[in-house]
């Protein structure tokens, strides 16, 4: 029997569903293997006795970082609210640098990353974690790279992941690593999931972030572009409605949004296509009519170049109602 150690880090606060999914796929390797190979997984709390989830669930640690552990092949370190609380934790960010060196590998599931960056653990490294922690992330350890788009990143032996599910993501990229395409196969199959899921975290995300000031002359022009998506827009026709040349435009608009105002057009007109996919049966080129796309085909490359996946895989994920047959309507016709 092949055997991999995996030590699983529990602090107060954490997400149970990013120990719980990865544990779960773990365990089905001993299964559909017949016994020929088994990850021992171990709990690790932060804290001596019981350790309460952001869900109210408690769980039990196998061990503590203050007591002897086995050796570690891999770590896990969920996310969860609660790790914001134990970034200023000496203890836990030397026991994190202390396995960084001798495991094969140390991954952190979602914002479990900020207990890493606090470790020391991700200068110069490129990671990612859930969308919404990204920019903070960027902030707090501005020397990591940041792929905030990504589902799981592996940098040499550190892996991180987008938040909560993400954690199955990356138990199969594991169990693919140790025991073959087949095992995780296997595994995904039997629990109903992607052996390898398609698009990253912006089709769950949304793309507009980043609002002006609603006395700003720049406000009104964003507000402009949303309610006539439909339009063919240019920064020299846009500017005109301002009564200001096209490059001061081009200047105020992105030192105020952090965008320019052509990525801001471009993501308004792929979020208004989402919204559409998600609510409403209009076929494929009616919508990029009303989002100012040239053409169905365009509309296509564009959406599944920003989101890695196609208006049809969107549309049959996301879309509100009972499925329907949409082979028809999806042909632009």
């Amino acid at each position: 029997m092949r055997k991999i150690t995996v030590g699983m880090v529990l602090f107060p606060g954490f997400q149970l569903l990013d120990i719980a999914g990865p544990k779960d796929a773990f365990a089905e390797v001993r299964i559909l293997s017949q016994g020929a190979c088994e990850y021992e997984m171990l709990t690790i709390g932060t804290t001596r006795g019981s350790v309460l989830s952001s869900s109210g669930l408690t769980v039990m640690p196998d061990r503590t970082i203050f007591d002897p552990c086995p050796h570690f092949d891999t770590v896990i370190v969920p996310g969860g609210l609660g790790v914001f609380e134990v970034l200023e934790d000496s203890t836990l960010s030397e026991w994190l640098a202390k396995q960084h060196k001798s495991t094969r590998r140390i991954a952190a599931i979602c914002n479990g990353v900020f207990a890493f960056g606090a470790a020391g653990m991700i200068d110069n490294r490129t990671v990612t974690t859930h969308w919404m922690d990204a920019t903070r992330l960027s902030s707090m350890f501005p020397k990591a790279k940041i792929e905030p788009d990504q589902i799981y990143v592996k940098d040499d032996r550190l892996y991180t992941t987008a938040g909560v599910t993400a954690g199955i993501d990356l138990a199969l990229v594991m169990i693919e690593e140790d025991f073959g395409r087949k095992m995780a196969l296997d595994v995904a199959k039997y629990l109903i999931v992607y052996v390898r899921r398609a698009g990253g975290q912006s089709q769950f995300s949304p793309l507009l972030e980043t609002q002006a000031a609603s006395d700003s002359q720049i406000q009104s022009i964003q507000q402009y572009l949303l309610d006539n998506l439909h339009l063919n827009h240019t920064t020299t026709s846009l500017a005109r409605r301002l009564k200001m040349s096209p490059r001061n435009l081009s200047r105020i608009f992105t030192k105020e949004c952090g965008v320019s105002l052509i990525a801001f057009l471009n993501d308004a007109r792929i979020d208004a296509a989402r919204r559409y996919l998600e609510s409403t049966r209009h076929p494929i080129g009616e919508i990029a009519k009303r989002c100012g796309f040239e053409s169905a085909d365009t509309l296509r490359r564009t959406f599944s170049r920003r989101l890695q996946i196609s208006p049809v895989e969107y549309r049959q994920r996301f879309r509100s109602g009972n499925p329907v047959n949409e082979a028809v309507r999806e042909s632009g016709r």
